[in-house]
């Protein structure tokens, strides 16, 4: 009884997991003193020696107990040792080290579980999904040890805000399984798992919540730093029924509430998915259209105040799918920017308008400067300045007659790859432009720091003058700021004679609006010049 008393010991040892281990663990010891016993300790007595046989064997039987508690001492060091890997190892492979939160893998079994009690229950369930805003600008100012700071110390405000009665976990591999469904998703993203609410709107209550103590200031290493967050809700079992299903709900509505304002919570809805099919299906078709050479360029002439002469021209990108004629590129610019087709379709545009200048110039027209807008991700390309270099030596344009336009978020990332491209450029002769400039984060310190030529007043501030005295205080005050740098300044969207007459009255250098032109296909754009020209040879 005994015997299979231990046996079954064993078997259930040997049931889970690292029993062999064990097994070998306790045995092993034992059969290596069987053989030392047998063979230095019995072997050289003769059988009729009966008493010091007897002497020694009852040694034996003391060395066999002392060796038997031996092995037991390093069969439960050895249990105490695999079971600490196996917490490691699951630590590892179920919980984010940074956070010490549960991972995506670990939220996907908590998801599925709390789907399944739901499904008895007939509670909801809702997903959240959340994004911090304003992330990739900490990481990118403040360094990588800032941004590890800050997602530690967002997992941390999460955590405090939301009920027990959430099923939130705390960090811990020790906490219950049956708490452990915030989750570290990846990068700059969490999620959390809303078990048995009652309504639709409680999830709300807690997204509400979350915004408001992400909102606060972030101290990191002696920075202080804002961000806000993005957050997509959706619900078992109104907007999915499995874990991918809602997951990828919870996404677009967390994509909607970033589009539309950020700082902000939205629901999943039908209609949030069919805008997302849209843009999966443009993504494709600007893809093909991409290899297929879809795109064509149009050009906005800017005319200089003092001459009222076209001296530059905004290249713009054009696209006529197909199947589905003219898409906006306000339409698709921004699919290109998070799919990083960006980086292709601008060396495409650049390319592509060195080519029609070099056309023009052999046409016998005088050169005129071509601004072409340039994007963050093809800037902060190390081979970026390189291709402009190579692609103004092939098409034998001049430098002087090529302009970057940026916006003011790129020049905001302040990170050594954009410096570094700036006076790269700034060192070819290549000029650059701030585009929209008053609308973002308008700052004299980058207007010093980098080496811009020209800034353009967006047309914000263009559209309420002469009638609004506010922006004419404002638009006055830019066009004098820039000289005083000794920057040029261009005024956008001009649309009326009195807008024109005002902002050459404060002093602007160069107008572009629809007064003058709208945007023009190539051929349009040269019978423009050819007019310039013959009017210019016949006086």
């Amino acid at each position: 009884m005994r015997r299979l008393r231990s046996f079954s010991i064993f078997s259930h040892t040997l049931d889970h997991g690292t029993n062999l281990t064990y097994f070998l663990g306790a045995i092993v010891p034992l059969v290596v003193l069987g053989v030392v016993v047998e063979r230095y300790v019995l072997a050289p007595f003769q059988p009729g020696d009966a008493s010091a046989l007897r002497l020694d064997r009852n040694g034996a039987m003391g060395l066999f107990f002392s060796v038997a508690m031996l092995s037991l001492a390093c069969f439960l060091v050895l249990r105490r040792l695999i079971q600490r890997t196996i917490e490691e190892t699951r630590k590892l492979a179920l919980f984010d080290s940074l956070t010490g939160l549960p991972n995506r893998q670990r939220y996907r079994e908590r998801l599925e579980k709390a789907i399944d009690r739901a499904n008895r229950s007939g509670e909801l369930v809702a997903t959240s999904f959340i994004d911090l805003d304003g992330f990739k600008r900490v990481n990118d100012t403040l360094g990588h040890r800032a941004g590890d700071q800050l997602l530690m110390q967002a997992a941390q405000r999460i955590l405090s805000v939301v009920r027990s009665g959430d099923w939130v976990g705390r960090a811990s591999p020790e906490t219950s399984d049956e708490d452990a469904s915030v989750s570290r998703f990846g990068g700059d993203e969490f999620t959390i798992l809303l078990n048995g609410i009652g309504v639709d709107q409680d999830a709300g209550r807690v997204a509400r919540r979350i915004l408001e103590v992400l909102r606060k200031p972030f101290i990191l290493d002696n920075h202080e730093a804002f961000i806000t967050a993005s957050i997509g809700i959706s619900i078992f079992p109104t907007d999915g029924t499995d874990v991918d299903t809602l997951l990828r709900n919870a996404d677009i509505a967390m994509y909607s509430a970033k589009k539309s304002s950020r700082n902000a919570f939205r629901f999943y809805s039908s209609a949030m998915n069919e805008e997302a099919e849209h843009k999966r299906d443009l993504e494709c078709r600007l893809r093909r259209a991409l290899a297929n050479d879809e795109f064509s360029l149009h050009f906005q002439p800017i005319r200089e105040t003092s001459t009222g002469l076209i001296r530059a021209a905004e290249v713009l990108i054009r696209w006529e799918d197909p199947e589905i004629g003219n898409v906006p590129p306000d339409e698709f610019i921004p699919i290109a920017e998070d799919t990083g087709l960006m980086v292709p379709i601008g060396s495409w545009v650049l390319r592509a308008a060195c080519e029609q200048a070099r056309v023009w110039r052999e046409a016998g027209f005088q050169s005129i400067r071509l601004a072409v807008n340039v994007s963050g991700h093809q800037i902060r390309v190390a081979e970026f300045v390189e291709e402009v270099r190579t692609t103004l030596i092939q098409t034998g344009i001049s430098p002087q007659d090529l302009e970057l336009e940026i916006t003011e978020s790129t020049i905001m990332q302040e990170d050594e790859a954009t410096d570094r491209a700036f006076q790269e450029l700034h060192d070819l002769g290549v000029s650059i432009a701030l585009d929209d400039f008053g609308t973002g984060y308008s700052s004299l310190s980058y207007l010093r720091r980098f080496p811009i030529s020209r800034v353009k007043i967006d047309q914000s501030f263009v559209a309420r003058i002469p009638d609004d005295p506010d922006d004419l205080a404002v638009t006055a005050a830019i066009i004098a700021m820039a000289h005083h740098l000794l920057l040029s300044v261009v005024g956008e969207g001009v649309e009326s004679l009195a807008q024109a007459q005002s902002l050459t009255e404060l002093g602007c250098d160069e107008l572009q609006g629809y007064l003058f032109s709208k945007p023009l296909s190539a051929s349009d754009f040269e019978r423009h010049l050819t007019r310039e020209k013959d009017a210019e040879e016949g006086t």
